[in-house]
């Protein structure tokens, strides 16, 4: 599947709309994506940007039916039971990514003088943005020096002149460590910027993946080998039908003013007041289809697309480590959306001894996907879930002590995006609270709970018409 793919799934579906009214890329574009996610509306496919003859998609992942769609899967399945489907398919064989000469990302080629990131029609999103964005829906490849792996990382990407992106790469990721890298061996860091492809590769490169390569995952999860071609400047791996792709080099020694930008957490950092200096990618080479479409997604207060992107791929990977760790008894998982898809998560355990809900909190704090951001952890019984969060407001109304069941851990490895943390204090630390919610397994006598007689329930269920309530 490639971007164009999707983009006619979701149309098949009733998952797409056409914009065929001029729209302005200077905030009107962002606001309408904005207003419609709000509204749980469809994807959207600008077809006439102010000043552009190609298209920009946003949307992409703003419903559960269209994380589906990306996935392979049946529309009706809800975020848990996604994230279910990608563990599942995630434990399997990993199937290498396959190497091809050439593909349609080749269709035009630019170098020299005739590089121009502003032939692409980049939103400024928000009014008090540093700029307009090229990338918000986009991954960076890059190489480890020391051993080859292949990295898929996504970060925001800010045009700043017409060969030149600030890219903002976060101290501690595995970008940062690369580029540290070559920092060390006083080298520049070959560097491609992929907008538009396969949706899964995007949701790998959001993902905390550890060691393999997102190309390679999105192998295993699409039963078929990612099919790449060779950047003609880097020699880095790029999708062979990506619609945008941006080659050149980052200096680790030439750092630049990028931002402010309207971050996923619904605020500004602190950068809006101190502007922070960020690696920057000079573009030697850019490549691209025919009447490419740029990928955006939309930004700011919770929730939009990048939310429920956020939520699906970390509870993914989350239950796929869960899975790796061999804890029994995982019956869902769900990083709320509302919390923006990382600063809190809940999983649902089918208890088998005393203690084991404390090791579940205690192994998603410690896991790779939430050791990075991660605030809080509820954990329910196995007839709550994860996602049912009605229900998990009654098991913490009704199951949980806050003396007997609150742990609180000082120190934990933050993102200095979080806006509740203090400016003057260290942004890249902070606290966690993990709270069990769920029946001590060891008690010999439990709640009794008021439940429905499943025989009657089927019973009414068979009479639902005659009842006059099928409508």
């Amino acid at each position: 599947m490639d971007l164009r793919d999707f983009i006619a799934r979701c149309e098949e579906e009733g998952q797409l709309k056409r914009i065929g009214a001029e729209v302005d890329w200077d905030l009107e574009l962002s606001h309408v994506a904005k207003l419609v996610e709000e509204q749980e509306g469809p994807a959207l496919l600008f077809e006439n940007v102010k000043g552009y003859d190609s298209p920009v998609f946003t949307g992409a992942f703003a419903t559960t039916k269209r994380l589906a769609l990306a996935l392979g899967k049946p529309t009706h399945l809800s975020l848990c039971e996604l994230t279910r489907e990608w563990m599942k398919l995630a434990v399997d064989k990993i199937i290498p990514a396959q190497e091809v000469e050439s593909g349609p990302v080749f269709e035009n080629e630019y170098s020299g003088d005739d590089v121009d990131i502003f032939r692409f029609p980049s939103p400024r999103f928000f009014e008090k943005d540093g700029g307009r964005y090229i990338g918000t829906a986009v991954f960076l490849v890059t190489r480890d020096p020391e051993t080859g792996e292949i990295n898929l990382g996504t970060y925001r990407m800010q045009a700043q002149e017409k060969n030149r992106i600030g890219v903002q790469i976060l101290k501690g990721k595995r970008g940062d460590r690369i580029l540290k890298k070559y920092k060390k061996a006083g080298q520049k860091m070959p560097a491609c910027v992929v907008i538009g492809c396969d949706p899964l590769l995007m949701l790998a490169g959001s993902a905390m993946v550890a060691k393999a390569s997102e190309y390679d995952v999105v192998g295993s999860l699409r039963g078929e080998p990612v099919t790449v071609t060779q950047g003609k400047v880097t020699g880095l791996p790029i999708p062979a039908d990506a619609e945008i792709v941006l080659e050149g080099w980052i200096d680790p020694d030439d750092l630049r003013p990028e931002g402010p930008f309207g971050e996923y957490t619904g605020y500004y950092t602190d950068e809006l007041f101190h502007p922070i200096p960020k690696p920057s990618m000079v573009v030697e080479r850019v490549y691209h289809r025919n009447k490419p479409i740029l990928w955006a997604t939309s930004v700011g207060r919770p929730v939009t697309d990048n939310h429920w992107m956020l939520a699906f791929v970390r509870g993914a990977t989350l239950w796929t480590e869960l899975e790796k760790m061999r804890i029994p008894g995982i019956e869902s998982v769900y990083l709320p959306p509302e919390a923006c898809g990382r600063f809190w998560a809940i999983v649902s355990v089918r208890q088998m001894y005393p203690g084991h809900a404390n090791q579940v909190a205690a192994a998603v704090v410690a896991s790779n996907t939430c050791t990075y951001g991660t605030k809080g952890v509820i954990v329910v019984d196995h007839d709550v879930r994860a996602d049912d969060l009605p229900r998990v407001w009654w098991a913490l109304a009704t199951r949980f002590d806050p003396a007997r069941d609150t742990q609180i851990i000082q120190r934990g490895r933050s993102t200095p995006l979080d806006p509740a943390l203090d400016p003057n204090s260290n942004k890249l630390i902070t606290s966690r609270i993990l709270l069990d919610a769920t029946v001590p397994f060891e008690w010999e006598q439990k709640p009794v709970e008021v439940a429905l007689v499943p025989e009657v329930v089927e019973r009414i269920k068979k009479r639902w018409k005659e009842l006059g309530l099928d409508d």
